[in-house]
Formats: structure tokens, C-alpha cells, sequence
């Protein structure tokens, strides 16, 4: 009985701070609004600001102005400098006009003090053309869609020969750990809130590079690398191993990482800055990870068990994410798009590093006696 008096008492305690708490949470209103709204250079658009309960009086909205591509922010986006949301309503509504090509970040401030307005901005993007910006939004997911299926034809070819010879064990190596790191990256940025929100104080002005499809692209290509170590495991693979150079590097990259993991938990670091430390990583990766397999089929004279598919899609990609580049170059002014590149797409030329080993796969596949499909 004294067992069953103690649960209930728990029980009660349980539900009052639950009450408190739904209380607390209810005692303050917040705002919402588009978090990035990009439109034609001189066109109109209606922006609507709203919040999750009503008050019994006016508020005043400010629209402050804390970044702008060009000195005058209203030469590149006319907007108001405050907005009032009326008693007992939940939305208000005001209009802007694109002026000119630029970037204008506005951060939102009210006079009520039961009002969370905290962190709430609207970035403005304008173009030149919209139809540029979905041209760009396709080309991105067909080399999405290049890069992904690139992985295919070399695990097929794996199952066809049974066998991995020809397949250089410092490249699986390299690019599985490469890809760790670009998975860590992406679904940090992407899904943790804390990380999130400090990556927007570091950077007011920009947008969250990391996609819903990055986060697919990343783990798919780490899911296939684990396909292809396991056919190492299982398949003929001649003696192969990984060298020991290869294995000192990837011991220097685990260490930087996990000196930096410990530095993130003592709060030396920003958690933001130990999801860049890993992109590091990867960029490191991403350069050198060829290489091996490169100088395995010159002195083999040979690229028999590597498929030139891989190459081929990886290449079309790469290609098609420059095209990319230059029309976002276009399309955001050359001045300014260099910052969205640096910001948003810092990795995409990586995969332009495969060039160089284009012409001696094409070169050797001549020589190879067998189709590598």
C-alpha cells in the first residue's frame, strides 16, 4: 500500500509539471514567417506574417535590415520599415518590390513583450529570372541523380566477376571514410536544432547549405561503400590490402576528428565548428582518394575490374554541377555569387579533381580484355 500511495503521489507530480510546463509554453506568442522568399528582378510579391495566438491590442512589427548585397538595401528590394499586426488578428500581410539583383536579410522585432520574435527573418533573393533558378533547381537533380547511380555499375561489376581484383583497397578505404564524414556533416546541419540555429547566428545572412538531398546523396554513398567492402570480404580479391600509407592517413584523420570531438564536448569549440572540421575531412578525401586506384591502373597497364561507369557518371556530374555554378553566377550577380557558392555549394567542384583520370581510364580501358559493365 505504501508502495502504491508513493505512485500516486509521483503520478500527481508528474501531471502538475507537465501543467506547468504546457503553461509556460502557452504564456508566449511566437511569430513565423517565409524564411527565404526569392523573386525577379522587378517583381511584386505579398508577404504574410503570422502568429500563433491573438492580442487584445495592436503590435508593431519592425522590419529590420541587417544585411544587404549593395550599400542602399532599397535599390535592391523596396519593403516597409514596420508592419502593424491588428488587435484580435493572427496574420498580417505587406507587400515588397524587386529593384535589382541582390540579397537583403531582414531579422523581425515587435513592442510586445509576450511576442517571441526571436531569430525570426525573412532573407529576400533577387534574380534575374525564375525560369534560370528552376533550370538550375533540375540540372542539380539530374547530377544528384548522376552522382548516386554512379556507384552502381562498380558494385555490379564486383558481382559479375566475383571478384574485386582490380579494385584498389586504399580507395575503399578512403572513400568510405570520406563519406562518414560528408554523412556527419549533412545530418548535422540538417536535423539537429541546436546546430542549426548556430549556424545562422554565425551566418545572418545565408540559408542552410545542407538539402534534404544531400543527407540522401551522403548516406546512400556510405551504404554502398559498406556493398562494396563487404564484396572485398567475400569476393577473389588477389592478395590485395591496404597500404600503409593509406592507413596512416586515415590514422590522421580519425585522430583530428577525435581530438576535435573531445574539444566539442569541453565546449572549446562550437558543435558548428566540429561539423566544418569534418567537411575538412572529406575535402581532404575527396582529393586524394583517386590517386591510389589512378597509379594501380597505370602499372597494371590496365583497368580490368574497375568500372569506367563510375567515372563516366561521376564525371557527367561533376560537369553538370559547374553548369550549375555558372548559372547561379548569372543569375545572382557575379559580385555576390561567389559568397553563395563559398556558403551553399563549397563541395560541388570537388568532384572535378576526377578529370585527371578520365583520359587515363579511357586511355587503359583499350587495353582491358573485358567490358567493365
Amino acid at each position: 500500500m505504501a508502495d502504491l500511495g508513493l505512485a500516486k503521489r509521483w503520478l500527481r507530480a508528474q501531471m502538475l509539471l507537465m501543467w506547468m510546463l504546457i503553461n509556460l509554453s502557452e504564456s508566449r506568442v511566437h511569430l513565423f514567417a517565409p524564411d527565404a522568399v526569392t523573386l525577379e528582378e522587378y517583381s511584386k510579391a505579398n508577404i504574410t506574417i503570422t502568429s500563433s495566438s491573438t492580442f487584445n491590442q495592436s503590435t508593431v512589427i519592425q522590419l529590420n535590415v541587417t544585411y544587404s548585397s549593395k550599400w542602399n538595401y532599397s535599390s535592391v528590394i523596396s519593403l516597409p520599415e514596420q508592419v502593424l499586426l491588428p488587435a484580435e488578428a493572427t496574420s498580417v500581410s505587406f507587400n515588397v518590390t524587386a529593384n535589382d539583383v541582390g540579397q537583403v536579410t531582414t531579422y523581425l522585432h515587435c513592442n510586445n513583450s509576450d511576442l517571441n520574435s526571436l531569430s525570426v527573418r525573412i532573407r529576400f533573393m533577387v534574380v534575374h529570372s525564375n525560369v534560370l533558378s528552376v533550370i538550375g533547381e533540375v540540372i542539380g537533380w539530374v547530377y544528384f541523380l548522376a552522382w548516386s547511380v554512379s556507384f552502381y555499375p562498380q558494385a555490379l561489376e564486383n558481382w559479375k566477376r566475383k571478384s574485386v581484383v582490380g579494385l584498389n583497397f586504399d580507395f575503399l578505404a578512403l572513400n568510405l571514410t570520406g563519406f562518414i564524414a560528408y554523412s556527419v556533416f549533412n545530418i548535422g546541419l540538417f536535423w539537429v536544432p541546436d546546430i542549426k540555429e548556430g549556424f545562422l547566428k554565425k551566418n545572418p545572412n545565408g540559408i542552410n547549405p545542407v538539402n534534404a538531398n544531400d543527407v540522401f546523396f551522403s548516406l546512400h554513398a556510405f551504404l554502398l561503400c559498406v556493398v562494396y567492402i563487404s564484396q572485398a570480404a567475400v569476393y577473389e580479391r588477389g592478395g590485395q590490402k591496404v597500404s600503409w600509407m593509406a592507413l596512416l592517413l586515415l590514422l590522421i584523420g580519425w585522430t583530428f576528428a577525435l581530438v576535435s570531438l573531445f574539444l566539442a564536448v569541453a565546449k572549446q569549440i562550437t558543435w558548428l565548428d566540429y561539423l566544418y572540421y569534418f567537411s575538412y575531412i572529406k575535402l581532404a578525401v575527396t582529393l586524394i582518394k583517386y590517386v591510389p586506384q589512378a597509379y594501380m591502373n597505370y602499372r597494371r597497364q590496365s583497368t580490368e575490374g574497375w568500372s569506367i561507369g563510375n567515372v563516366l557518371l561521376d564525371f557527367t556530374g561533376g560537369t553538370l554541377s559547374i553548369l550549375q555554378m555558372i548559372l547561379q553566377s548569372y543569375n545572382n550577380d557575379v559580385h555576390h555569387s561567389m559568397k553563395l557558392l563559398q556558403s551553399n555549394r563549397k563541395m560541388d567542384w570537388l568532384s572535378q579533381t576526377h578529370i585527371h583520370k578520365v583520359a587515363l581510364q579511357i586511355n587503359q580501358q583499350e587495353k582491358s580484355e573485358e567490358k567493365p559493365w
